[in-house]
């Protein structure tokens, strides 16, 4: 285990809460300075970190404790019988990695995607700055999956080796493509390239109960939850 004792961290003023109405948020972050390296990342991945653009942070809220990391552990996660149906019925779509660069196709998908499914969110109205910064300009190891029907680029997931798995960044996809089920598809792809690693888990960023975009979260199953500074099963048993 990497010491994270020499780390400096800093905290936010506070500001609206993205997520909760009436709520007020505060964010502690890594020293944005720092040169992290990637077992230290993965030590703090393990301890409800979370990665935007380069920062690295964690929900730091006073009277709030909201937002959960979650993490799905490979070695029991079994998928159910329409998680089986998505991943049959987009065998077809070509894969490919890639680095994270800026290329016209991946915002312009980005840029359907907001619009379509986001217009009400704070990262509305995309712009390739925003983009770039938060998805383009982050870290060595974050990977773009881009999926593609018939040579057109679909989706993208985005997401970070670690450790002791990947960290799912973000997924956006073509909203003409919804039939493909295109979100849960990555997921369930993230899922499967984690597992022909050999790694334990797919971090996959935090949870609010009462935010409904998330609730798709809570579809793979079991999963761990960090309450309380321990790795919790979705029982609510501590994760051994």
């Amino acid at each position: 285990m990497t010491s994270l004792s020499h780390l400096k961290f800093f905290t936010t003023p506070e500001h609206e809460c993205s997520y909760l109405d009436a709520k007020i948020a505060t964010t502690l972050f890594v020293d944005p300075d720092y040169n992290t390296s990637n077992e230290e990342y993965s030590e703090l991945s393990a301890l409800g970190f979370r990665r935007s653009g380069r920062h690295i942070y964690r929900p730091h809220c006073q009277d709030c404790k909201a937002c959960i990391p979650l993490r799905v552990p490979l070695r029991s996660f079994k998928a159910n019988r329409t998680q089986r149906k998505i991943y049959k019925k987009n065998q077809h779509l070509d894969i490919s990695i890639c680095k994270p660069i800026f290329k016209q196709e991946s915002f312009d998908l980005y840029d359907r995607y907001i619009r379509a499914r986001h217009s009400d969110g704070d990262m509305y109205p995309p712009d390739e700055e925003q983009f770039t910064s938060f998805l383009v300009n982050g870290r060595p190891e974050a990977v773009f999956y881009e999926f593609r029907h018939e040579g057109k680029l679909v989706a993208i997931a985005v997401a970070d080796q670690l450790k002791d798995g990947l960290s799912a960044i973000y997924t956006f996809f073509d909203p003409d493509f919804n039939h493909l089920s295109l979100g849960s598809y990555a997921i369930l792809w993230l899922l499967n390239t984690t597992l022909e690693q050999g790694l334990p888990y797919l971090y996959m960023g935090y949870w609010i109960k009462e935010c409904q975009k998330m609730s798709y979260k809570t579809d793979y199953k079991p999963m761990e939850m960090f309450i309380d500074n321990q790795w919790l099963s979705h029982e609510g048993k501590k994760n051994k």
